[in-house]
């Protein structure tokens, strides 16, 4: 069989094999499979967690295509493989993704060979077949791989060939969808991805930064970062959690300018991690929270909720506090004072007192007043959590609670 790809709809025959040699080959396909996938991760230890990754079921589906259309191929020699060619290109797009020469998948399938020989000679052994025939089955097997590379090789020089104007515009281009509304299907992205030569993660993390971004900033990026920087809310996305080493590099790049990190989300969730992002932005900007190089909404979490809808929670404290509306507004805002700082530590009188810079006596005073005000609300569990977060919602807008 020639070693050059054949056409896309005609193989080229497996002379002299029998045809009658792929009915004791196909039973053999499971198993053979099984013993290649722990043989090459084995071998190749980078295969074994591309298997526990977002592109796990393409490899496999890419494996089993690879086996059983040579055993299809010499039952019919004119029947075409066109899904095993296109799985086998994206094989060698992983490769120019991730970084590798081509060495090590050429490796991984003549490994996977030398295993399916074994197999054949032990076939051979069992069915009486002759020396010729495994002879023939092995140079046969042997030029199918090399047709196996070569197919791989055109989807690795696919990725090599583009330009990288074109790959910068195809990623802002996947960033703007992946922060669509609604969420693209799971499908949709994974051919964006592949397009755009960004391997797809489980999770990301969105980073919010003020505009104008520095520019300096996309070139001391990470190459799997993706960026829009020359819009009016420029945008990160960062694959996977915000690690040490992540960090250190935003840190770098940002060189001097802020930025919020949001949530780490499931990739679906992109667009709330990146609103989150923006709205701690905007809290950093009145003064809410207070601003460093690189913010992390994980760290503000209950300001976020109880800020994500002013209105609401101002309506829950003006419900919770309604029995102090009769009091003068100065003495209010002491009442408001000390009951919050009383419900967010459970302290005694005497260190609310040491808080509050006033006598411990003052602040037994006060909680007697709130709690004949308040009555049953402090002692129902469900009033007290509402009380409590607004409370903890006047204190960050620095209100107390008076229209």
């Amino acid at each position: 069989m020639p070693s050059t790809v054949r056409t896309p709809e005609v193989g080229e025959p497996l002379d002299p094999l029998p045809k009658e040699f792929a009915a004791f080959m196909r039973p053999e396909l499971p198993g053979l499979m099984k013993e290649i996938r722990i043989e090459v991760t084995r071998a190749y230890p980078v295969y074994g967690r591309l298997l526990d990754g977002p592109n796990a079921d393409a490899i496999r589906q890419g494996v089993e295509q690879a086996l059983s259309a040579f055993v299809d191929r010499v039952a019919d020699p004119g029947r075409n493989s066109v899904l095993r060619d296109e799985l086998l290109r994206k094989f060698g797009r992983v490769e120019a993704y991730e970084g590798r020469e081509l060495d090590t998948l050429q490796g991984a399938y003549r490994l996977g060979a030398r295993i399916a020989l074994r197999r054949a000679k032990a076939v051979g052994r069992q069915y009486n077949l002759s020396p010729t025939v495994i002879l023939a089955f092995a140079d046969a097997l042997f030029a199918y791989v090399e047709e196996l590379e070569a197919v791989s090789r055109e989807g690795y020089l696919e990725v090599q060939s583009r330009a990288s104007t074109e790959v910068s515009a195809l990623r802002r281009q996947l960033l703007h969808l992946i922060l669509a509304a609604p969420p693209l299907p799971q499908s949709t992205v994974s051919g964006l991805c592949e397009a755009a030569a960004w391997p797809l993660p489980a999770t990301a993390t969105l980073v919010a930064l003020r505009s104008p971004a520095p520019d300096h900033l996309e070139a001391a990026l990470a190459g799997d970062v993706l960026a829009d920087l020359d819009i009016p809310q420029p945008h990160l996305l960062v694959p996977g959690e915000l690690t040490a080493e992540r960090r250190t590099m935003l840190d770098a790049a940002l060189a001097g300018a802020h930025a919020v990190a949001g949530l780490t989300v499931p990739l679906a969730q992109a667009a709330d991690s990146i609103r989150w992002a923006r709205r701690v932005l905007q809290l950093i900007d009145e003064g809410v929270v207070p601003d460093a190089p690189l913010v992390r909404c994980e760290d503000h979490m209950v300001t976020l909720w109880l800020l994500s809808d002013p209105a609401l929670v101002g309506h829950l404290a003006a419900r919770e506090l309604a029995p102090l509306d009769t009091v003068p507004a100065n003495r209010r805002e002491r009442l408001v004072e000390t009951l919050r700082v009383h419900v967010s530590t459970r302290a005694p009188a005497e260190q609310v007192g040491e808080i509050l810079g006033v006598h411990a006596q003052t602040v037994r005073y006060r909680l007697r007043n709130l709690d004949s005000r308040l009555g049953d609300r402090l002692a129902d569990p469900d009033h007290r959590f509402a009380l409590e977060a607004a409370l903890r919602f006047l204190h960050l807008r620095g209100r107390d609670g008076e229209e």
